[in-house]
């Protein structure tokens, strides 16, 4: 690598770690150190620990082993604060974060203080390719805890009896859900199917920028010629799929999706509330009403729900490679964290039947909500974990969890890409996920 060319990936690197901090301390600003302590599932993290697990990330695998003379903040933090690298340290329970209510919120923030001003004294030292990789993969890696954080205090506020807002309705929420006052949504974009034609195609990271182990490495997959549609599932056609006794209908569901359904006593997407005809959705802007919400992609479905609603519909869910195929060379536009909405929002206009190039017609592939797709999260062809404990980010959970793609209104612009691959289990609803149909 020049000269040149590695001093300007010292510059982006550390404009993105300090870009990617900041906003991590302006997520927090609307929040009570009493909603920082919250832990509402076993499946979420309190606000405070995700202050603390990012930065003991960049203390335990950057600067303990590249900045000379390091100390540690303090000696407990280095297995208090690990989430799952049994090959690192010990670590407490997941389900028992909420019941740290020591170290204070404030003493936490100087832990963050103190492990900035390293990193930037690791800058100024020149820091060596290696440190520069593994900071790059703490920024990336803190951005998917600036969504948890977001995901998790949802959970937490809708659980809540008072069901507080995140943040109240602004110019921006009144885009996403106008008011009464201003009239009614505007008219669903009608849902069509783009074609493909499949055939050898090469999916997997192209290797030009940052990726995680798991989108390597890029190999060619077979596609059958197939069909996906331009848009997202809306609000207000799974209304249509509850309303037709969808959760009633064993015949449409996995096996495994109708016992969740019988034993979590599942009747409609998380976060919604009331009945048939009067559902209430819960957001982070608050709560509306469905009739201000159902031209919005419909969010926070499981795989199973997603899996149901497409056999309803007489569909069914993309492969990841038929998703990515049809994502790949996009720019990467939409409703994500930057644009400030927080909720998933209607298409933008109706794809034209007009348009020759067929991928061009898709709308809201990026943000608004991940799409689940139908296949198992699996590793490529020659994947290979990072080395030492890192290895244990991505390759172990490679069992039992399915594979979504797109990011959602809470995941950084800078963040996803075509080949980003999310992944969780198939009864999974607290994460902004959705769906889009696709034909053989």
């Amino acid at each position: 690598m020049s000269t040149i060319s590695s001093l300007a990936q010292h510059i982006d690197i550390s404009a993105r770690f300090r870009s990617t901090r900041q906003r991590t301390l302006a997520l927090i600003e609307p929040l009570t150190p009493e909603d920082m302590m919250v832990q509402s599932s076993p499946d979420a993290s309190p606000a405070k620990w995700h202050l603390a697990h990012t930065s003991w990330f960049f203390e335990s695998f950057v600067l303990r082993e590249f900045l000379h003379g390091y100390e540690v903040f303090h000696p407990d933090f280095v297995w208090l604060f690990n989430s799952y690298y049994q090959s690192f340290a010990a670590f407490p329970e997941k389900r028992l974060r909420s019941s740290f209510s020591r170290p204070a919120l404030a003493e936490i923030l100087r832990y963050r203080q103190h492990v900035d001003e390293a990193v930037e004294r690791l800058f100024n030292s020149g820091a060596e390719p290696e440190a520069l990789k593994r900071i790059e993969l703490g920024a990336n890696h803190e951005e998917q805890h600036q969504e948890l954080l977001l995901t998790d205090i949802l959970h937490a506020f809708f659980t809540n009896p008072l069901r507080p807002a995140y943040k109240p309705e602004t110019v921006e929420a009144d885009e996403v859900a106008p008011s009464a006052e201003k009239g009614p949504q505007q008219k669903t974009a009608p849902l069509r199917f783009a074609d493909f034609p499949g055939g050898l195609v090469e999916v997997g990271h192209n290797g030009e920028s940052f990726c995680f182990d798991n989108e390597l490495q890029r190999h060619r997959v077979w596609l059958d010629p197939y069909s996906l549609a331009t848009r997202p599932v809306t609000c207000g056609e799974y209304a249509e799929f509850i309303a037709e006794g969808g959760y009633q209908r064993p015949e449409l569901w996995l096996s495994a999706g109708w016992d969740a359904v019988q034993h979590n006593g599942w009747r409609a997407p998380l976060y919604w509330s009331g009945e048939v005809g009067k559902w209430n959705l819960f957001t982070l802007r608050g709560e509306f009403p469905l009739s201000r919400m159902e031209t919005a992609p419909v969010s926070h479905v499981s795989y199973f729900e997603a899996d149901a609603y497409a056999r309803w519909a007489r569909c069914r869910l993309p492969t990841e490679f038929e998703w990515e195929a049809a994502a790949e060379g996009r720019p990467v536009e939409g409703n994500l964290l930057d644009s400030g909405r927080l909720v998933p929002a209607a298409a933008s206009s109706p794809a034209s039947e007009l348009v020759q190039d067929q991928s061009s017609m898709q709308r809201q592939q990026f943000g608004d909500c991940w799409e689940w797709t139908a296949s198992a999260y699996l590793s490529y062809p020659g994947f290979r974990p990072l080395p030492g404990s890192l290895g244990e980010y991505n390759g172990k959970f490679m069992s039992g969890q399915m594979v979504l793609r797109g990011g959602s209104c809470v995941t950084p612009a800078a963040h996803i890409r075509a080949s980003y691959r999310n992944f969780f289990p198939p009864e999974t609803r607290w994460q902004f996920s959705g769906i889009r149909l696709a034909k053989s």
